[in-house]
């Protein structure tokens, strides 16, 4: 059980929740949700004990907690599957501690009997089978059994992330502190830790921007709102419902009050001279009663996004035929043919590192493909949406500025119109273009492809720093365009509302798929993963 009493955090004048109290217990697995900036990261480095609260509140944690640390370099130097059974610290510890023992030629009768008892330690933590164990889960997340013995330091960065979540995972931890699992996970390795996480039975906390995971995972969300921090019971969307339901009928009960309160009013104000006194006095006395329900402001805010176009692009946009591209002898995707029409929604899915973004550069003329031919309608403009944000938008600017010099036409009015749909109203148009955090820099891209108005749309993983509101109103906004739209993502929930072709990398070839991801679901079940080491 995690135990959180009167716990306060801000930032100079700005609260992010004040005086929580909450428990966290066994069983339960509690999805940490809340817009971008709303505390969620800090109230978990807070249960972690990495940040201390602005006040004297105290967190009680168990003796064994698994947390999913960032530094994806921190381990470098250590052996992939050394780093995952550096999840249990006891275990880890008491290796190195007997290893140390048996390295010397000559033990004395007290390090002989502290041999004794580290091999008890060992035992009682399982030891004998931590290797096996780790090498299960190091399946399960998508990193194969002969690069476990490698170092660190020879993973790219998104496995990195991949080795450092197995290792919260192992062991078997009291409490589970993770703060965005699904980050470089493709969609069979969500699938897989999905399951882990179900059949987890200590204490689950978890932060993050997938709804189809918080739904599948969750059976309470605590909310970062109002200043506090509320549990509901069930998962995301159950958690939605229940907000606005609460909320609703507090509206309700307070529009009933305004109008009983007004009656009272007319009564005081015709009689309070005349011989009605004491009828008066009990009015005003209800009046005081019926005081309506402060209703603070919540922090939750959607995007309002809505992709137009100017003019249709013609009835073929694409025709791909024999395409193939590889690096240093690998190849990615080999003699592909694609016909895409207008209003086709094209998901590319795949896992990590398998050609999804290189294939993207190729079809708009980034990359040179190996062989093959791309062919565009004339009129297929696009606005290109890359991984990286950082090489669209540079330093030295404002969010204003920045997104005024791509407008012909339109002033900086209509400018500010896109901006404020987007959350940037007010002073925030003025922020500095090198002072956005992901979620802001995703929604100023979006906001200039709203504007461009172009007929194709190409996004590179765009749900990566958004929150869950912005999600969702991005899945809205790409169902209701008429025109066409490329997306390569991991998110499930994005895929399903949105697409009508699917492109699957697999581990045989690339897979062409004309329908929903649903329909694919169903031609191409997902692979049997590794389950729960138990």
């Amino acid at each position: 059980m995690i135990i959180v009493n009167q716990v306060s955090k801000g930032f100079g004048t700005r609260t992010l929740f004040d005086n929580v109290s909450v428990k966290f217990t066994p069983g339960n697995r509690y999805g940490l949700t809340g817009p971008n900036g709303a505390g969620k990261s800090t109230f978990m480095k807070i249960l972690t004990g990495e940040v201390e609260p602005s006040n004297a509140g105290t967190v009680v944690r168990p003796t064994k907690v698994g947390v999913l640390k960032q530094d994806q370099f921190a381990f470098d130097n250590e052996r992939i599957i050394d780093t995952v059974v550096m999840g249990n610290e006891i275990l880890w510890q008491a290796f190195k501690e007997r290893d140390s023992l048996c390295a010397k030629e000559n033990l004395s009768e007290d390090e002989m009997n502290r041999l004794g008892e580290l091999e008890v330690i060992i035992a009682d933590e399982n030891g004998y089978s931590a290797e096996i164990e780790a090498a299960e889960i190091l399946r399960g997340i998508g990193l194969d059994d002969e690069k476990h013995e490698d170092l660190m330091k020879s993973l790219p960065t998104d496995y990195k992330f991949r080795v450092l979540l197995a290792q919260a995972l192992f062991g078997e931890p009291q409490a589970l502190l993770l703060d965005e699992p699904t980050n470089h996970l493709d969609l069979d390795s969500i699938h897989w830790l999905e399951e882990f996480l179900c059949s987890y039975e200590g204490t689950l906390v978890v932060i993050s921007h997938d709804r189809h995971f918080l739904n599948a995972v969750t059976t309470h969300i605590a909310d970062i709102d109002y200043d506090t921090i509320i549990i509901y019971t069930g998962n995301y969307d159950d958690m939605v419902a229940q907000k606005v339901q609460a909320r609703q009928t507090i509206e309700s009960a307070n529009r009933d009050k305004a109008k009983k309160i007004a009656q009272l009013q007319e009564f005081v104000a015709r009689f309070a001279a005349g011989q009605r006194s004491s009828q008066v006095q009990s009015r005003k006395k209800e009046i005081a009663r019926l005081a309506p329900q402060e209703l603070k402001k919540s922090n939750i805010q959607r995007p309002f996004i809505r992709f137009e176009q100017e003019k249709p692009s013609g009835k073929e946009v694409l025709i791909v035929r024999g395409l193939s591209k590889g690096f240093d002898d690998k190849p990615l995707f080999k003699g592909l043919d694609l016909e895409v029409m207008r209003g086709d929604k094209v998901a590319i899915i795949g896992a990590n590192g398998v050609g999804k973004t290189t294939l993207l550069r190729t079809l708009i003329g980034e990359i040179e493909p190996d062989e093959g031919s791309i062919k565009w309608t004339d009129s297929a403009s696009w606005s290109y949406y890359p991984q990286d944000y950082h090489e669209e938008i540079k330093p030295g600017s404002t969010v204003l500025d920045w997104l005024m010099q791509f407008m012909v036409d339109e002033g900086q009015q209509y400018v500010r119109g896109v901006l404020g749909r987007m959350l940037f109203s007010g002073d925030e148009s003025l922020k500095a273009t090198d002072a956005l955090s992901g979620g802001e820099a995703a929604r100023l891209l979006m906001s200039r492809m709203m504007m461009l108005k172009n007929p194709v749309l190409i996004f590179d993983e765009p749900t990566n720093h958004l929150d869950l509101e912005a999600v969702s109103a991005l899945g809205e906004g790409l169902a209701q365009f008429p025109g066409t739209v490329f997306v390569v993502t991991h998110d499930r929930d994005l895929v399903s509302n949105v697409a009508t072709r699917i492109l699957s990398f697999k581990d045989d070839g690339l897979i062409n798929f004309a329908g929903t991801y649903e329909e694919y679901l169903q031609d191409y079940p997902q692979k049997e993963l590794a389950r729960r080491p138990r």
